[in-house]
């Protein structure tokens, strides 16, 4: 009995002690039978890969941080060099300091949840929460308190994932499951209706916050006038926002390598810009015919030219690196064309139909999650009845069966 009760102890402890002993190594159980199939990629490859793409997304943000704060506090001459006042050990210093927490508590809450669900169903540790734990905190602001960050990674990770039963059997996104807790529980957080300032400022006495917005916070309220931020300021991503979500030249490069690696689907990506640019054409077009003033408090995001919605806020973030979540998108090949395009078609409508908060890609995508598997159904109901339509003019003849046509279907059959 005393050898019995010696060979089973610590077996509960099991998933979390293969957990940390196969971290960023192979998995012991290969195939040794006769597979039809054999590839070099399996899931932790496919997370670490994603995560490579967000890694330069990730470095910027923390110097975006340091000279946001600067910015708001200091100013800059009207001559200045962006590159000169960006890349600067200072910034990166404030940025490490508020990003890296962000980054610790998201990793440490969500696996803690992950290894306690993995104990308690006697499963393997899934490597599900290696994306999702780096995307939460480049999608939330960076003065985002941790306290408030763990809660929402608890709901997330127990809500969007495990009550579905784990890494490939959840409906919706868990990193942006997380984001929307955090949009309707601690919404006045979410708003980006002030500049970030850095806490050392505060304590030594400083204001806590600076008059100022994001660039859609700033369209949502339509004061009018020109805003501080050129074209490429947009593109390149020296602008306010939530931590990852600014630099849309960054975020196009991580979703080509992404294409390369054939990790995510172009034509999600395609289709949600095509949805996204259609979406704000039809609004521009909607106040150059006059049918909105400028006292209406849709006119900012209206006005606001339809290609730069996809070189501000989230919205090129949420269709490079959560759009394309191989889980809870579509599946088949045309749904994703339809998947896609809705996402980028909603978003912009919600930034503009929404002026207190001004974001709405992750709602976007959250409702075609939810959308993904009817999306499909029908793709393949369509399929379907083309197939049984054709083998139905294959094997029912024509009365002249002396015909050409009805020779080669004889053949055919």
């Amino acid at each position: 009995m005393h050898e019995l009760r010696m060979k089973y102890k610590g077996k509960k402890m099991a998933p979390a002690f293969n957990a940390f002993h196969t971290f960023l190594f192979t998995p012991n159980d290969t195939t040794h039978g006769g597979t039809h199939v054999k590839a070099a990629d399996d899931l932790k490859r496919t997370m670490n890969t994603v995560i490579m793409a967000l890694i330069p997304v990730l470095l910027f943000s923390m110097f975006n941080a340091g000279y946001q704060h600067y910015a708001a506090i200091n100013g800059f001459p009207s001559n200045f060099s962006v590159m000169e006042h960006f890349i600067t050990w200072e910034n990166f210093w404030v940025g490490i300091t508020e990003v890296l927490p962000l980054v610790v508590v998201s990793y440490g809450v969500g696996l803690i949840v992950e290894f306690i669900f993995a104990v308690i169903k006697g499963h393997e540790v899934e490597e599900g929460y290696l994306v999702t734990g780096m995307l939460v905190p480049l999608i939330v602001p960076v003065d985002t308190p941790l306290w408030m960050l763990a809660v929402a990674v608890v709901f997330g990770v127990v809500i969007g994932k495990e009550v579905f039963g784990g890494t490939g059997m959840n409906i919706l996104n868990p990193a942006l499951t997380i984001r929307a807790f955090l949009f309707f529980a601690y919404p006045t957080w979410m708003s980006g209706d002030k500049v970030w300032v850095h806490e050392a400022v505060d304590r030594a006495g400083g204001p806590d916050a600076i008059s100022g917005e994001t660039i859609l916070g700033y369209l949502a309220q339509n004061k009018g006038g020109e805003m501080s931020y050129s074209v490429s300021d947009m593109f390149f991503g020296f602008i306010p926002g939530s931590v990852g979500e600014t630099s849309a030249f960054l975020i196009l490069l991580g979703g080509i390598f992404l294409i390369y690696s054939k990790i995510a689907s172009w034509r999600i990506m395609v289709s949600a810009v095509i949805g996204s640019l259609v979406m704000g054409l039809i609004f521009n077009q909607v106040v150059e015919m006059g049918w909105i003033t400028e006292t209406s408090k849709f006119y900012g995001l209206m006005s606001f030219e339809f290609w730069k919605h996809l070189i501000v806020g989230g919205l090129a973030f949420g269709i490079v690196y959560m759009a394309t979540d191989p889980v809870t998108g579509s599946q088949t090949n045309r749904g994703k064309w339809f998947y896609g395009f809705f996402i980028g078609f909603i978003s912009v409508m919600i930034r503009v139909f929404n002026p207190a908060y001004p974001e709405g890609v992750f709602l976007a995508i959250l409702l075609m999650n939810v959308f993904a598997p009817t999306i499909d159904h029908y793709v393949l109901r369509g399929n379907v009845k083309k197939r049984l339509k054709r083998l139905k003019d294959a094997t029912i003849f024509p009365k002249d069966s002396d015909s050409k046509e009805a020779e080669l279907k004889a053949e055919t059959v």
